[in-house]
């Protein structure tokens, strides 16, 4: 598999320039692409060689915004005409255009976050635009949650989220989300899928600084559908890892008379690049049928030598009565791009319920 970066290759310049050539006359194939591999190109990484892309288009394009955009358009259905990867993400450029250029024409932009999320998705362009503009952009934003194009639907739950990965945070939704429950509100029945999973993490991100809006949506919405349910469900999943009381009993997770034993760490000594390996027993003593969800707590030794607990989901089914089970797992511990581990003491627990037990230690080596 090649690297992210390499989407931007000499074949996909040559084909989009010429895409760009076949509805701008005035549009010099050859310069262009000189132009993107001019200077340490190659040594650049995909964000900085989609951000060159960028600059280096801006200079062959209209200085007038506007027409900059109407150009934009008739370039994305010249691409879509000769079926060149639709979506593909190398094509975010046209989005950060947008972002770059369009900051203090907003009625043009917003125009056009319409009609490019349509082909690539505007998610993290949006913001700049939603900070800058506040309440204006959340009105244009919640009309787009009623469009007829389930791509510029998303955009308004998407693009909205108070805390975004990768992105931007949007200080005054992470204070007050109430601007945006609106949207959320006229999607919670989507059609599509790929819009209700969006509203769930938008509902998500307020539970980490707001979980009382959350629970009071989550009792509005229970019942409304299945599909409203999941988007509850998997909305509420920081809550759920967090052990949050109310969540739990709007769900039925109680862990009286749920019983744990023989948890066990098999290999107390592990070396990183290898797994932690560990068992227990789990026994429902209720004389019903219980739901539990399970999960286990991995209290990662950070270099200040202080623990930080991340929690991992097992399993969330239903125990009938007496019903004795055997759990066994392995934790990785082989190096990733986004956690560094650090040698020494870590700890590990059984969540039931929310309810978490006694840690055990093991130690992690080089």
């Amino acid at each position: 598999m090649g690297l992210i970066k390499d989407i931007y290759s000499v074949t996909f310049y040559e084909k989009f320039g010429q895409a760009v050539a076949d509805v701008h006359p005035a549009f010099d194939k050859q310069k262009f692409i000189e132009a993107i591999y001019e200077g340490d190109f190659t040594q650049k990484e995909w964000k900085d060689r989609m951000k060159h892309t960028t600059v280096v288009l801006h200079q062959f394009m209209p200085e007038n915004f506007h027409e900059a955009v109407l150009l934009i358009d008739k370039i994305i259905e010249n691409l879509k005409k000769n079926k060149f990867t639709e979506g593909n993400l190398a094509f975010i450029f046209f989005a950060d255009y947008i972002e770059t250029y369009g900051l203090d024409d907003f009625k043009t932009s917003v125009k056009a976050f319409v009609s490019i999320t349509q082909f690539i998705s505007c998610e993290f362009a949006v913001r700049p635009f939603v900070l800058k503009y506040k309440q204006e952009m959340i009105d244009e934003m919640t009309k787009w949650s009623l469009h007829e194009n389930h791509h510029v639907r998303r955009l308004s739950s998407e693009g909205s989220r108070p805390r975004l990965p990768w992105a931007m945070a949007i200080p005054f939704l992470k204070k007050d989300p109430a601007s945006i429950l609106p949207i959320l509100e006229n999607l919670k029945n989507d059609p599509s899928e790929y819009v209700r999973r969006s509203v769930a993490n938008n509902l998500n991100d307020i539970a980490k600084d707001n979980p009382e809006v959350v629970l009071e949506i989550a009792g509005k919405w229970y019942g409304i559908s299945p599909e409203t349910d999941g988007i509850i469900k998997h909305g509420c999943r920081t809550l759920l890892k967090q052990g949050h009381p109310e969540i739990l009993s709007h769900y039925g997770l109680e862990s009286t008379n749920i019983e744990l034993s023989d948890f066990e760490i098999r290999t107390p000594i592990v070396k990183i690049g290898d797994h932690l390996q560990f068992q227990f027993h789990l026994n429902n003593k209720n004389e019903e049928a219980k739901t539990v969800r399970l999960e286990y707590a991995v209290h990662y030794k950070k270099s200040k030598g202080h623990l930080a607990k991340k929690v991992f989901k097992i399993s969330e089914k239903t125990y009938q009565p007496n019903q004795l089970i055997k759990v066994d797992r392995n934790q990785s511990f082989k190096i990733i791009t986004t956690r560094v581990f650090h040698t020494g003491v870590h700890e590990l627990s059984i969540i039931i319920n929310g309810t978490e037990s006694e840690t055990l230690e093991f130690e992690l080596t080089e």
